[in-house]
Formats: structure tokens, sequence, C-alpha cells
């Protein structure tokens, strides 16, 4: 079956330009084969054309304004142009090169550029504006009524109202970001892809167990070193992390540990400094210009919190609390570093070995007797369960459908009745062209409206590739990854709206994330478990005995990383929050904040300032890194459902799940989504217990 693609909305012109013709691949994919980075320019070129030339029609109609000719027309105004964004941002993200990173970088401002200039149009906001004021006695429906509000809303926070000076400002600004947020991108995968600690002797390679090794080796090959003995450690997070927790070499620790830390912070062209306080002086210029005092409360005015002082509220709730927890998991720590006879104090490079130490110790778990069970094509296999077992989906690999790299894989994904819902493609491993950390994306939102568009989901994950010949193996924490990201995924794929612009995770930042942190619940439930974590080799499921250790050493370290996660938050919260966009020196203002808030000594934070992507290569996160701890409170809450039903698939509230969040996006505010999902808001005592930051209530004899 092929889905109406969204390049089909104007004449197309006969070119060699793959971007300028139809896409008639299966499903309406992108011809990928026949991409090549100077296509992108002259199709960008021709579809802003395009997109202009719709919205100048819709905007001096001499018709009256009506939903129908101005905002569910402009809902499917400019369909090849969001087609080719979708595709530019997912390369660049996934399988980038030299040509097309400088692409990016002059494309940057001519795409921001057309963005102002849909947002700053008078006539068509005049349009919008009059309809928004109209609102009440236009007889739209629920999803009508979102469209228009939020449509206006958009119009509105990108400058609409603004005039004369502060409007030329404003456009200014909007280029100037976009380019500064490419730049610190491409400053990033510059210096992750620039390094690699490479270990040739046994002596370099003490401590690290079987499936480090491999993933070393691998990128070893991967980087064309073919030495039989070499070995490289990269900055991806699935193979750091492992070899700070094993590596015997404390030297070599501590090196890997400055480099990832140190990510953006080297004098040179990959400096991500100085632009850094570009970004802050400019976004605070641009909430001002919206008369805000400063740009946290800009960026939080549009989400659930509201304020920063909710933030606050919500991080000051778990913050000290986590601190006890860390100095209580210290004390277990130095005890096992003066049982093992090592007399250097803890720092950030030994925290993860000492950890691991303790958990094999105190829990008897280690995690080398973990990860045989936890093959990746075994995990994906149970995530697709859990998708057929809670909502009836079918995931059918479509080996013949190429996707952009050799590592992807594509998936028809069909309903209980055969028909199919959408398109899932998931890129797992790590490369030097892919930039870190793990997203999902769109190439196409379902749709109704004008079209029937069928969507075509991305996953992508960094987990470090196996050896040739042998299976990728994931440590918990990568299942639980490969677990929120598919949750992503379930929320684009079930959405079943008629407006693009609310489909799927088109909604509130600090919402987006409940069904992706929803879905690790199923992951570590004993009976998912039980069914797919089996060993690789024997093909014996996981012993009960090894689930009670996973189960007993749940809350272990928690402190840990709930204070590693909550100093990123608050120093985003602090700097965006300043009345003043001036920052001389963001390590300087990164390491005073963290000192005034007591961060303490060797634990560190998941992101600081001059790596961290989330707030500085795009706006997506920034003032908002809150958002997954406002999440968890929702989706801790969530699936208390299920745990009161007394069944993870209950069939019932699984149905209420589907109808009530994932299939919604947008087209409810999500107070109202989640309440009629619960019955009630969400509390927060599920998610705090979860963390093993209280006691859970006393069972009553």
């Amino acid at each position: 079956m092929t889905a109406t693609t969204a390049t089909s909305a104007a004449p197309l012109e006969t070119t060699a330009n793959p971007l300028l013709k139809a896409w008639e691949g299966p499903y309406g994919l992108p011809p990928f084969a026949a991409i090549r980075p100077e296509h992108f320019e002259p199709a960008f070129e021709q579809a802003l054309a395009e997109h202009r030339a719709e919205l100048a029609l819709m905007a001096s109609q001499t018709e009256a304004p009506s939903f129908a000719n101005t905002v569910a027309a402009f809902d499917r105004s400019g369909r090849r142009l969001t087609a080719l964004e979708h595709l530019f941002s997912t390369l660049s993200a996934s399988a980038t090169s030299p040509a097309l990173q400088a692409a990016q970088r002059r494309l940057a401002a001519p795409l921001a550029a057309h963005n102002n200039a849909v947002y700053m149009n008078a006539a068509l906001f005049a349009r919008i504006e009059t309809l928004h004021e109209q609102r009440d006695h236009l007889g739209l429906d629920a999803q009508q009524r979102r469209l228009l509000e939020r449509i206006h809303l958009d119009f509105v926070r990108a400058g609409a109202r603004m005039q004369g000076e502060a409007r030329r400002r404003y456009a200014a600004l909007m280029e100037r970001l976009a380019e500064l947020h490419t730049r610190f991108g491409q400053n990033v995968l510059a210096d992750e892809g620039g390094y690699q600690l490479v270990l040739r002797t046994e002596d370099e390679l003490a401590g690290l167990p079987g499936f480090v090794r491999a993933a070393a080796r691998q990128a070893a090959l991967d980087r064309g070193l073919t030495a039989p003995e070499a070995h490289v450690i990269t900055l991806s997070r699935s193979l750091i992390a492992p070899f700070l927790t094993f590596s015997e070499r404390r030297d070599l620790r501590e090196q890997a540990w400055r480099a990832w830390v140190s990510r953006g912070e080297h004098a040179g062209e990959s400096d991500n400094r100085d632009l850094i306080r570009e970004i802050l002086r400019l976004r605070h210029e641009q909430a001002v210009l919206h008369g805000y005092a400063h740009y946290a409360d800009y960026a939080l005015a549009d989400t659930m919190a509201g304020k920063p002082a909710a933030v606050q509220g919500l991080l000051g709730q778990v913050w000290e609390p986590a601190k006890a927890a860390v100095e209580r998991e210290r004390a277990l720590l130095d005890a096992e570093r003066e049982r093992l006879g090592h007399a250097d104090p803890i720092q950030d490079w030994d925290w993860r070995y000492y950890a691991e130490k303790v958990r094999q110790q105190r829990y008897q778990l280690d995690e080398t007797e973990v990860k045989p069970y936890f093959p990746l094509d075994a995990m994906v296999q149970a995530m697709f369960d859990c998708a057929g077992r809670l909502f009836g989906l079918r995931f059918v690999h479509q080996p013949q459908v190429a996707g952009y790299h050799a590592d992807v894989k594509v998936y028809e994904v069909r309903q209980a009745d055969g028909r199919v819902r959408g398109l899932f493609v998931q890129d797992n491993f790590a490369r030097p062209t892919k930039r870190s950390g793990a997203w999902m994306n769109a190439l196409r939102w379902q749709a109704r409206n004008g079209i029937e568009a069928l969507p075509i989901i991305l996953n992508n994950n960094n987990f470090a590739k196996g050896a040739p010949g042998e299976p990728t193996l994931l440590s918990f924490d990568d299942t639980r990854t490969l677990f929120h990201e598919f949750g992503h995924g379930l929320h684009g794929l079930l959405s079943q709206v008629e407006f693009e612009r609310l489909s799927g995770t088109q909604v509130l930042r600090d919402f987006v994330e409940l069904p992706s942190q929803l879905m690790e619940h199923w992951m570590a439930e004993p009976a998912v478990l039980k069914r797919h974590a089996r060993h690789f080799r024997t093909g014996e499921p996981i012993p009960d005995a090894l689930l009670d250790k996973i189960k007993a050493a749940a809350t272990f370290n928690q402190g840990y990383e709930t204070v590693r996660y909550c100093a990123s938050a608050l120093v985003d919260q602090a700097i965006h929050g300043l009345g003043t966009g001036d920052v001389p020196d963001v390590v300087a203002f990164e390491r005073e904040t963290l000192q005034r808030l007591g961060l303490p000594a060797a634990v560190g934070m998941n992101h600081r300032f001059t790596h961290f992507q989330h707030l500085f290569s795009g706006n997506f996160y920034a003032a908002q890194y809150y958002v997954y701890l406002w999440a968890e409170v929702l989706d801790c809450d969530a699936y208390e459902a299920f745990v009161e039903a007394g069944d993870p698939f209950d069939a019932a509230t699984a149905k209420s799940l589907l109808d009530n969040i994932l299939s919604v996006g947008n087209s409810r505010e999500p107070g109202a989504t989640y309440r009629a999902f619960r019955g009630r808001d969400a509390q927060v005592t599920p998610m705090l217990q979860g963390r093993g930051l209280v006691e859970p209530p006393a069972v009553q004899a």
C-alpha cells in the first residue's frame, strides 16, 4: 500500500533533481539512494516559492475569512516544504556529511527568514485574528477550535503582533539564532566524531568485559583501525559509560571522562562558549520583545507548568531528597573503595566504577551477567509484542524497503484488522556521521486534512554495535532508552486527528514525554522479561533469581542519576531566567550555580552547557529540560492505573490510554487529556517512590 505523498500538492517540473519529482518509493518514502547534498538548495528554493504563492493567495482572497478557507487551508499548505524539512533534518542528524553540513549552514538563515515571512504576514494574521475573536460563534467542533487557537498562538509567539522596528529586529533575531543553533550542533558532532581513545594492550583493556571489548573492537573497525589488537572508546554514551563503569585503568577513565564532559569547550572552530553567549543574548532580546522579563518566562508560557515558579517547585521537591540519597550512596561507595584498598578519594570518573562494584557486592548483580539476556533484536521484538498486546499492532519488517543507511530497518505497522496504520523506521547504531543521543522524528505526520496521510515515524538510538557475527547486547539502561523512544514512536503512529498541526507528538513540551516514559514501565515488567529476555547463546529465559536481583537494585544509585538530571534542569532554569542576556563566561556561571545549589562532589550533571544540545542546537527544550521530571510525575501516576487494574495489559485501561492520550495528539488541552484517562490530576508520590526518594506506604496487616 502506498500512502498519498506529502509532495503532491503542486505541479512537478521535469528535472533531474529527485527531490522535485513525486516521491514514488514504497509508502511515499523519499528516493534515498538518489539524493545528494546539492539537491537540497534548489529543491528548497522551489518549495519556498510554492509556499509563498499559496499563502499570498490565501491572504489576498476577497471572500471573508472562514475556518475552511483560512485555518484548515493554512494547516494543509506547504506540504512539499514540510516533506523536505523532515527529510533534511533526518539526514542532517542521522547520516550527515561535510557537504550536507555546509548546505545546512547555508540554509539555516533562509529557512528561518521564510518562517518569519509566514508568521509575520499581516494580511494572513488579520484573517486568523478575526476568526480567533469570533471563535465562540463559529460553530466549530472541539478539534477545529483547538486548531484555530493553536495556530493563532503560533502566530502571536512568532511576533505577528509586532510592528515597525520591533518586527524587523525580531526577524533578524530568528535568522541569526537558526544559524547559531546549527553551528552549535555541528560543533558537538565534530568533537564527538574527532575523539577516539585507542586501546591496544591487555593492560589498557583491563577490567573491560567481553561486550565492551567487542563494541570497542567494532568501533575501531568502523574507523579504519584494522590491526587485531586495536580497540576504540568513542564518546557515544553506549560505549563510554560502560568504559567508565568497568575499566580498571583509573588514568584512562579520567582521560575519557574529561574528553566526554569537555565537548564544545575546546579553543578553535568547535568552541561553543561564545556561541552560547550570543544565543542567550538573542533569546533574552526575543523574550523582551514579547513583553517578558526573561526567556524562561517566555518559553514556559506555553507549557503545562506555565511559569518558572511551578518548575522550581517541582525540582525543589526532588533536589534535596536526591542529594540526601547521593550521600547515602557515597557512603557505600567509599566503603567499597576502602575494601579494595584504594586510597584516592572518589572523583567524577570513579563514581560509575565503584557503583558497579557496590552493585556486585551488595546486590550480587553484575552487568556482565545481565547483558547476555538483552540482545537488541529480542528487545525490539519485546517492544513490538507489548504494542501488540496493548493496542493490537503488528510490526512487519520490510527488508526490500531501503532506508537512508544500511543500519536502518523499515517496518509496516498493521492494525488487528490488517489495515496499514503507518511506517516505523528504526536506526539503532552509533556512527561518526550521526549525532549523539536518542530521538524520535517524523518523515510524515498523520493527517486527513485534504489527504489521507499515514505517518512515517523514525526512532534513532546510538547503541554500540556488536562485533561482526555477534549480537548487539544492551544494558538495562539501553533497553529503557529503546522503549522510551518507541513510546514517542507509538504517539506518532497511533495519532488519529484531522489536522497535521495537531498530530502525534506536536503537543506541549512537558506533556510530550508522557507516552515515552510510560512505555519504559513495560520494559521492566517481569512478564515481559520472562517472555523476551533470553540468553543470546542458550535461549534460556532470564532466571527468577536474576530478576529478583534487578528488582532489589532498581533504586540503587538513583540519587546519583536524579541529582545529575536535576542539576542540568536547574542550571537551564537559572541561565534562561536571568534578567539580562549578558553572561560573560557560561562555564563560570555553570560552576557558580552548581556551587550555590550544593551539587555533591564527584557527581556532575547530565549535560554541561557547551554540549547541551537540548538547549542550544535548537530552542525545543530551552528553559524546558525539566520536562522529563514533569512527565515522570504523569507517567508514574498513569502506570498506577494498570497496577490498580491488576494487569499490565488490561484491555480497558489500554483502550483508555489509546483513546484519551495516544490518538488525540494536540487536539485537546493536555490537562484535560490526562484527566480523561486517569479521572483526576496526577499525583507526585508515585514518582518519588519510583526513584526511591521516599518510602512506599506501609502495607496494613
